[in-house]
């Protein structure tokens, strides 16, 4: 196929806007991973507000905390994650017997 002279079509690396190159929406996840997802934001911001209060408490505030903290946090965001994947499905039993659906 002969090379040709035309000028290229739609927008170019020097005329597009810097960002993703698909909107939000496209990279979301699947609405079946659901669960998955709240556990893991869930287990990541419960670990780190516990760690950082359970070694402010016991150790103090001082130097090295944020050390003592990431250290504290290596070991508890797993087990948080864990311990909500498999406490969840109760805790909804709970709620729905708790609560008037409606």
């Amino acid at each position: 196929m002969p090379a040709t002279n035309r000028p290229l079509q739609g927008p170019t690396l020097a005329t597009r806007p810097p960002g993703p190159s698909l909107p939000l929406r496209a990279r979301k996840l699947p609405k079946r991973y659901t669960p998955v997802v709240f556990a893991l934001y869930m287990s990541a911001i419960m670990a780190f507000f516990m760690s950082s209060v359970i070694i402010g408490v016991n150790t103090g505030i001082g130097a090295g905390y944020a050390r003592r903290v990431f250290d504290t946090y290596l070991l508890a965001m797993p087990v948080a994650f864990c311990c909500v994947m498999l406490v969840r499905p109760v805790v909804a039993r709970l709620v729905a017997a708790t609560v008037h659906s409606g």
